[in-house]
């Protein structure tokens, strides 16, 4: 049997912690800073576990993620 593809789209967004959950970056950070308050922008700094809706399809286009 072949290996499995990683979708690298994926991987590049997408990080496992050690027990197995889904950590990605929040968005809207990028551009139009101005008119965001400091504490909206603090906020969006941390990482933000995957909502458990999403997780069952990240895991599968992740396949050698933990």
């Amino acid at each position: 049997m072949p290996k499995m593809k990683t979708k690298r789209a994926a991987a590049k967004r997408f990080k496992t912690t050690g027990t197995g959950k889904l950590m990605k970056m929040k968005a809207y950070k990028s551009h139009i800073l101005n008119k965001k308050s400091t504490k909206r922008k603090r906020n969006l700094r941390k990482a933000a576990e995957v909502d458990a809706t999403n997780a069952k399809m990240m895991k599968r286009i992740l396949p050698y993620s933990k």
